[in-house]
């Protein structure tokens, strides 16, 4: 795991700092939410290897969470952890804890599966949800409980009943995320799952207020979980993550063009901390158009954008250096390199690419075994500290 590969040429606008709501960032870099699967069989949190793994990461401008369930409903994920049960709570504190004590910032991923999940995953034997009964067109199925995969089902239709019940999981969620020591949270609304399939015409057919019938209409549902987060958590600290042009999870609107910046509009009314916008193609693309740019979003989302997949070194850096983002989020580069910042910032060489084998391995193999420079005897210059962050404000993927 000691590989080097390709040396970059060291960056310095994602090295300035910069203020998140009442948040101060040391740099632009930003840990997105990637599943591990180091949880326990019943979601709890590994406090001893997933508080490791976010400290050895806490130099980035800011850590988000893997996605983590708000409910049993929610889960579609094996050892993907969740935020509902007060063992959770506190084995979250426990990881929090580790990163504020290693100088980081992190915010909670709230995450529901919605119809890409299994009746495996509930002793009920209760399927996922949707706004419509429609499954997931994938062949290669969804990876359940014990190992292995079993074939996509027709979700359940969701009452208005159980949307509004659903809201108010997002909301106990949010409240304990603040309860286990996070500095905020990322509403999930992409990739296909439960939120982001309201969003979409393909998954959306219904004809009541959250049906497919306007644009209004199908964003109902975030618009409402977004409203009863904020009202819990302060706004500035409230990110929200789309993905207008990936295909993941079967998914992709005629209308996209339209529809996205149309979400974003309304989610600008918020003030939130935030907006995550998957614009790069590395996850997918749906063909059906020319893809949304971040030029497309920063004219109707006046707050933070973040850009997030298939980001390098120097994509990011032109990114933030023209003004098109005010933070990136790198995915894969971050497994194996838990000091990204300072191989950026010095043009240093990344370890080797996380094998996919470890992904979702459990244990420490492939999680936090990876060096960093000074372990691998690579280093010659101080890690960047806030202030040299500070110092030179010139030009001031990932999954």
């Amino acid at each position: 795991m000691g590989d080097v590969v390709t040396s970059a040429t060291p960056v310095k606008a994602l090295m300035t700092p910069f203020t998140l709501g009442d948040l101060r960032l040391p740099n632009r870099m930003v840990l997105p939410p990637l599943t591990r699967g180091r949880s326990s069989d019943d979601h709890v949190p590994n406090v001893e290897l997933m508080s490791k793994y976010y400290a050895q990461r806490a130099s980035a401008g800011l850590l988000i969470s893997e996605g983590t369930f708000v409910s049993p409903a929610a889960i579609g994920w094996p050892n993907a952890p969740e935020i509902y049960s007060p063992a959770a709570v506190t084995a979250w504190r426990g990881i929090t804890d580790a990163v504020h004590a290693a100088g980081g910032r992190i915010f909670c991923q709230l995450w529901h599966t919605g119809r890409a999940s299994h009746s495996s995953f509930r002793a009920d034997g209760s399927r996922g949800v949707a706004p419509s009964a429609v499954a997931i067109r994938d062949e290669g199925g969804i990876h359940v409980p014990g190992g292995g995969k079993a074939p996509h089902q027709v979700p359940h239709v969701m009452t208005v009943e159980e949307i509004q019940a659903t809201v108010q999981d997002y909301v106990a969620a949010a409240k304990n995320a603040l309860s286990a020591g996070f500095d905020g949270v990322e509403v999930h609304s992409a990739n296909g799952y439960l939120l982001d399939s309201f969003l979409q015409t393909g998954t959306n057919r219904r004809t009541d207020e959250y049906g497919a019938g306007s644009l209004d209409s199908r964003f109902r549902f975030l618009r409402e979980v977004v409203t009863a987060v904020t009202g819990v958590v302060p706004a500035n600290r409230v990110g929200v993550r789309l993905s207008p042009n990936g295909v993941f999870n079967d998914q992709g609107s005629p209308d996209f063009r339209e529809a996205f910046p149309y979400f974003a509009s309304q989610l600008d009314k918020f003030g939130l901390a935030y907006l995550h916008v998957m614009d790069g193609l590395a996850f997918g693309f749906h063909k059906l158009g020319e893809p949304l740019t971040l030029a497309d979003f920063r004219a109707v989302f006046k707050g933070p954008l973040m850009a997030n997949c298939g980001y390098t070194a120097e994509s990011g850096e032109a990114a933030i250096a023209s003004g098109a983002a005010d933070l990136v989020s790198f995915g894969r580069p971050w497994i194996s390199n838990p000091d990204l910042p300072r191989r950026f910032a010095e043009g240093l060489p990344l370890n080797a690419d996380a094998s996919m084998a470890t992904w979702y391995s459990p244990g420490a193999e492939g999680y936090t075994t990876y060096p960093t420079v000074d372990e691998a005897g690579m280093g010659t210059k101080a890690a960047p500290t806030v202030e040299a962050a500070e110092g030179d404000p010139e030009g001031a993927k990932a999954l």
